[in-house]
């Protein structure tokens, strides 16, 4: 069983940068993949950044250039730093975790976190 819990959501304002964390608890697989999907009201889930245990990184096309996923594997933590916010950034950031090998999709993921609000104000 894995525990996923986030942190450091909130609001800011266009232009500026917040940093979310996310810990995986509990019997973590040594081989993993850690990721960042975010849904806005009306919209469908969608990825931000994920990262693999050994460090390589995909993120969504809205994001790169201005969000960094990074992650320390001592902690089971990954980070997601966002730079340069817009209000379309504004939704609810979940963190999910995939144990092994294979998971290029949401559902691949075997644990979610509650979700951390990010808003953007213009």
């Amino acid at each position: 069983q894995v525990q996923v819990v986030e942190s450091g959501g909130g609001l800011v304002q266009a232009g500026g940068s917040l940093r979310l964390s996310c810990a995986a608890l509990g019997s973590i697989f040594s081989i993993n993949v850690m990721g960042w999907y975010r849904q806005a009201p009306g919209k469908q889930r969608e990825l931000v950044a994920a990262i693999t245990s050994g460090g390589s990184t995909n993120y969504g096309h809205s994001v790169k250039g201005r969000f960094t996923i990074s992650r320390d594997n001592g902690k089971n933590t990954v980070y997601l730093q966002m730079n340069s916010l817009k209000p379309e950034d504004t939704a609810v950031y979940y963190c999910g975790y995939c144990s092994g090998y294979g998971c290029y999709e949401e559902t691949d993921y075997d644990y979610w976190g509650q979700g951390t609000q990010v808003t953007v104000s213009s």
